[in-house]
């Protein structure tokens, strides 16, 4: 079982910045790929960004492709989500997610992860 806990969530302004972090209990490298996700209230949880350290890949949703940022240290277990430009469509829970299934890619839908966290609340006002 893989345990991942979200933090770094909270108000942003317009244009502004936020970081969001993911702790996992795992060694990184028992891990294939891991991702963020964010739903807003009433519509679906959507694929933000993902990383796969064995393929070498890195993926992002168009929405938020040039503002943010995916990274992980494997020295501490940790993955990133550096976020700039913020928006107010930006607002929604923000989730992350592992998987130990092998992927060639870096995968963005919902269904390839098996583990996720309790997520961390993003809220971007004017």
């Amino acid at each position: 079982q893989v345990r991942l806990v979200e933090s770094g969530g909270g108000s942003a302004q317009v244009g502004g910045s936020l970081r969001l972090s993911c702790a996992t209990s795992e060694n990184p490298y028992s891990r294939s790929c891991m991702g963020w996700f964010r739903q807003a209230p009433g519509k679906e949880r959507e694929g933000v960004a993902a990383i796969c350290t064995g393929a070498r890949d890195t993926r992002y949703a168009d929405s938020v492709k040039g503002r943010f940022t995916i990274s992980q240290a494997t020295a501490k277990n940790t993955l990133y989500l550096q976020m700039h430009s913020l928006k107010p469509e930006d607002t929604a829970m923000y989730y992350c997610a592992a998987t130990r299934t092998l992927y060639g890619y870096a995968p963005t839908s919902v269904a390839a992860y098996n583990y996720w966290g309790q997520g961390t609340q993003v809220t971007v006002s004017s």
